[in-house]
């Protein structure tokens, strides 16, 4: 338990980095229909994959409309 809170000033940032950009990667795959590459149920479960999800998706996934 004290490592935890050893390590808590890091996670903390890291865990609203993470869960804001799930947001933003999701509600942006929900609202438009059209992707360069892969269709909107490769990209949700990609969303989820810790933050590397939506970082691939904002850089090779979204469509520049």
């Amino acid at each position: 338990m004290e490592e935890l809170i050893k390590y808590l000033p890091l996670l903390i940032p890291y865990a609203a980095i993470e869960l804001g950009l799930l947001a933003a990667a999701l509600i942006h795959i929900f609202t438009h229909k059209t992707y360069r590459k892969g269709n909107r149920a490769l990209w949700v479960i990609l969303s989820f994959v810790q933050i590397i999800g939506p970082v691939l998706y904002f850089a090779i996934g979204r469509n520049d409309e």
